[in-house]
Parts: C-alpha cells; structure tokens; sequence
C-alpha cells in the first residue's frame, strides 16, 4: 500500500506533495512520462523493485547518492535524500524526501519530492509494477519546474535530460532484474566497493 509522510515537519519547495500517486498530474509543470519493459514474471518483479528501493539502480548509473537507506535496505518515507548531479566542483547537491512508498503484489517503488535548495521544484517517482499477463515494467513519472536561477536558465535543455536520464536508468533496471551476473562477479571488487550499488563500506 501506498503510504504518505506526515505534514508539516520538511520543508519542500512546491505545493503538489504526493502528486505522483494520482492522476491527472497537477498543471503548471514539465512532465516526464517513462515505461520500459524489463522482463516477465513475479522473479523478475522481485529483483527490479530491489533494486530501485534500494538506490542499486541509481548508483549503478552513475547518479551519487546519499540516503538514510543503508545498502541492502529499502528506503522509508520521510527518509532525507541527496542525490548529487554533475562532477567535481560542478556538483549540485539536490536534497530530496522520500513521499511514499509501495510494496505491493505487482508494485515496489517510491517517489520523493523536492526541499528547500534543491535546483528543481517537483516530484518523481520510480515504480517497477506488473501487468495480469506477467510483463515487467519500470515507469518514472515525474513534474517538475525550475527552482533556481540556473534551471530557469537551461529552459527546456531540462525536461530533455531528465527524459534521458529515465531512459538510461530503465536500462539499468533491466541490466540488475535481467542480466546474469559473471560467475566471477565477487572477486572483481576493489577494496570493498560492490560494482553494482557503488557503497563503499
């Protein structure tokens, strides 16, 4: 079941909290609707849904995460999270809290919103479901608008990016449901950093 987080104690940066959870989305925002297949089969639900609850797939992508959720562990609403986007000194440190959650017989996800200082103002939510006849799917859904000078800068270079980024972590939703590990997977840690989660620890 779908659960929210009470009111009142974050401060987030737009009016719409748990919007993701409904439809029609609220208006006045850029939105970004994406589905990819990932496969067939409650297996298969079981390894994608792990793997974005616990952030597997976002650090798998590159994406730095910080959260409370600690490896192996799936996030809870009102967890604080920090997702850190660009490189070096161009990183933008974009806090976040989780807004619900679900965990449910063909639906494992979460969305969280945006806090005070965050460049973006709006919601996403990454939810691995599946359909009567077995299929798979990983859908983010997401609005947002711009939430600092810079953003309102980019324009529209934006919503495109943020389409792709929900492509490419599709991808890897499917590569950590789907894909068969190497049989010497394990052994190719250096020092202790997993390949497929980027924790360190």
């Amino acid at each position: 079941m779908t659960r929210l987080t009470g009111q009142g104690r974050s401060t987030f940066n737009y009016p719409d909290r748990g919007a993701t959870a409904r439809r029609p989305l609220p208006a006045g925002y850029n939105l970004t609707l994406h589905r990819t297949r990932i496969g067939h089969g409650r297996a298969v639900l079981a390894a994608a849904g792990d793997a974005v609850v616990t952030f597997r797939a976002h650090r798998s992508s590159g994406m730095l995460v910080e959260a409370a959720a600690g490896p192996g562990r799936a996030v809870r609403p009102g967890e604080r999270v920090v997702v850190g986007i660009g490189f070096g000194p161009l990183r933008i440190d974009a806090p976040c809290e989780v807004i619900w959650t679900a965990n449910e017989p063909r639906r494992i996800g979460f969305a969280y919103g945006t806090l005070t200082g965050h460049p973006e103002s709006g919601e996403e939510s990454f939810v691995v479901d599946m359909d009567e006849d077995g299929a798979v799917w990983f859908e983010v859904t997401a609005f947002s608008r711009p939430g600092s000078w810079y953003t309102r800068l980019a324009g529209p270079v934006i919503p495109f990016l943020q389409l792709r980024y929900a492509r490419l972590l599709g991808r890897h939703v499917h590569k950590l449901a789907v894909e068969p590990r190497p049989a010497r997977y394990w052994r190719r840690w250096t020092g202790s950093r997993r390949p497929d989660t980027g924790w360190v620890g």
